[in-house]
């Protein structure tokens, strides 16, 4: 790599991580604070590593990092939402913040759109950005025995069937191995957990249908992607923050997860945010939030 080239990156890495405490404070609705702006001068960003290739396209992630750490950390993998259909890592690079702000590393990860490749190209590519994570930690310094996935709608569905899906899973077979990909816990951000729901019947969803196109053999697909397939014993500690009042992936998907995870014997939460839709939640409701998902980590012994 030529000096310029390093150059460029590392120009592009500061920007990208100023760019984004911005874009954090401004969807929190909070002021670029002290403890904020020092994340701009602890950490480094690696972007756009290419985890895999798949139907002609490279995906990419981004490593964020802090720069006088050499000892290895808790990880946050974090994936985008907008239905399978739309979205950028970038765009939602700030709900990295919370986790920077405590010292960890973080993954932001791209996946095929329906666009480009239908079901379940993302959930193949939510598992190849994993096995990526767990190859490559010894370069990285990512711990993994604290490995926590997390993402919105759709993301929080790529994080939950991520980190469920079993070892020797057919959708593993793009990216082949023997690691054990187990993880600490999963923070799913109102994430879909029974994607046939949205396929027909009242709660029927055009992303959904999207995402599926008009492949023969759609509802066996839909089951195997879901996570409420794979809600038994044994499961990751999973964490659901979930509004009652979600016009864009039903309420009844958090809850039956729950409900299904507790028959395992499975741990998990379910934190509702009263009369909250899709995300957009208030500052306080996020605080609140943030709150339980750090009394969540302790319990599951990710942090002290």
């Amino acid at each position: 790599m030529t000096l310029r080239v390093i150059r460029s990156v590392l120009a592009r890495s500061l920007a990208t991580v100023a760019s984004v405490v911005l874009m954090g404070a401004l969807a929190y609705g909070q002021e670029t604070t002290p403890a904020l702006l020092q994340i701009a001068d602890r950490y480094w960003m690696q972007p756009d590593v290419v985890y895999a290739t798949a139907n002609n396209t490279q995906l990419k992630l981004d490593i964020w990092y802090p720069r006088d750490s050499q000892e290895p950390t808790p990880t946050v993998v974090f994936f985008h939402g907008g239905g399978w259909i739309f979205g950028a890592k970038e765009g939602a690079a700030y709900q990295l913040l919370p986790y920077l702000e405590r010292g960890w590393r973080a993954v932001n990860v791209e996946y095929r759109m329906a666009s480009n490749s239908l079901a379940p190209a993302a959930v193949e590519d939510a598992r190849c950005a994993l096995r990526c994570v767990f190859r490559n930690a010894k370069q990285w310094k990512f711990d993994t025995s604290k490995i926590v996935l997390t993402g919105q709608s759709a993301g929080g569905h790529l994080a939950l069937i991520a980190g469920m899906l079993p070892k020797g899973s057919s959708l593993d077979n793009r990216c082949y191995g023997d690691e054990d990909l187990r993880v600490a816990a999963i923070v799913n951000w109102y994430g879909i957990t029974d994607v046939n729901d949205l396929l027909q019947g009242p709660n029927f969803r055009n992303y959904a249908a999207m995402w599926m196109g008009s492949l023969p053999n759609a509802s066996d697909i839909a089951r195997d992607v879901s996570p409420l397939t794979y809600a038994k014993k044994g499961a990751p500690a999973i964490l659901t923050i979930h509004g009652d009042k979600d016009s864009v992936v039903p309420y009844s998907h958090a809850t039956r997860l729950k409900a299904e995870l507790d028959k395992a014997s499975a741990p998990n939460k379910l934190y509702t945010i009263k009369g909250g839709d899709h995300g957009m939640f208030t500052q306080d409701q996020y605080k609140a939030a943030y709150r339980e998902i750090w009394t969540f980590l302790q319990e599951s012994k990710v942090i002290n």
